[in-house]
């Protein structure tokens, strides 16, 4: 990340970057996994980076947090017991939380990031880590997973991208030990990326899933800060909970009472409906040389 003249440039693509303005700089700590900051933007207000690429803002993370929470536990209709890898600043357990479950498992490598969001966001996770229904657990979550008992409904993966610490939640062996953890029925979604600029990253998971699961395929939400086009999220599940009717899902979503700021009973379904490229990417990979038209 390379600061110009009052102004955050994020480069994760090499050949396309964004920027925002650092209007405050509240955090710039380096721990013994990542380098953490936090800054104030006056359109996205504080953001958090991670080694120098953009994680959560409070202005769009809902976005993220609701789609990548809602739209599995909406489609199983019954989920008990949610884990969560990574997730440190507290969004995606804040959303799952809303839910009547009964455990909500959260395995963050880095207690640091835990402790930071406390402190720096405490609007993302709003008071999800007082819930005590959240059992916080500092492990690498490549380990966990390989080692847990399972029986969960709903597994998330909020990982960061396919570099560093991250790396390891992106292999094939993980995705099968996250099978293994899932109850019958259950469902496995994964953060994987921006399709247009990083569509191997989508593509090694879509391979790795058809081979896993019996409904393999991805959906996609656009989220500000997350630049290059619409966000992917891997889904897996060997039941048939992407297929729940639109009635029953808008049904189950009046029922729970809740609302939302992107995540709707349409927005449900619709989010399924993949670009020409993005079906390509799920289907058979990334075509060598080939134009992504």
């Amino acid at each position: 990340m390379t600061n110009l003249t009052g102004w955050t440039v994020e480069a994760l693509h090499g050949d396309y970057a964004q920027a925002l303005r650092e209007d405050e700089l509240l955090y710039d700590s380096q721990t013994d996994h990542q380098r953490l900051r936090v800054f104030h933007n006056a359109r996205f207000g504080r953001v958090l980076t991670l080694d120098g690429v953009v994680q959560v803002t409070e202005g769009d993370n809902f976005i993220y947090h609701e789609m990548l929470t809602h739209v599995p536990l909406f489609a199983h209709g019954a989920a008990r017991r949610v884990l969560i890898v990574g997730g440190g600043d507290g969004g995606m357990a804040r959303e799952a939380l809303r839910h009547p479950l009964d455990e909500v498992v959260m395995v963050e490598i880095d207690a640091g990031v835990v402790e930071f969001s406390k402190t720096y966001l405490p609007g993302i996770s709003d008071g999800a880590f007082d819930d005590p229904r959240l059992n916080l657990v500092i492990a690498d979550g490549a380990d966990f997973m390989r080692d847990t008992d399972g029986g969960f409904d709903v597994i998330i993966v909020d990982s960061t991208d396919p570099v560093g610490p991250g790396e390891v939640l992106f292999t094939d062996h993980f995705y099968g030990h996250a099978k293994r953890a899932l109850a019958p029925g259950g469902i496995l979604v994964t953060q994987n990326g921006v399709p247009f600029m990083q569509g191997d990253e989508l593509a090694g998971t879509m391979r790795a899933f058809r081979t896993l699961f019996a409904d393999a395929t991805c959906y996609l939400a656009t989220v500000p800060t997350y630049t290059g086009g619409p966000m992917a999220f891997g889904w897996g599940s060997d039941g048939d909970a992407r297929r729940t009717d639109p009635a029953t899902v808008a049904a189950r979503v009046t029922a729970s009472g809740l609302s939302f700021g992107y995540y709707t009973a349409e927005v449900h379904h619709a989010a399924f409906a993949l670009p020409g490229y993005v079906a390509r990417l799920v289907a058979e990979g990334p075509a060598k040389g080939a134009d992504r038209a």
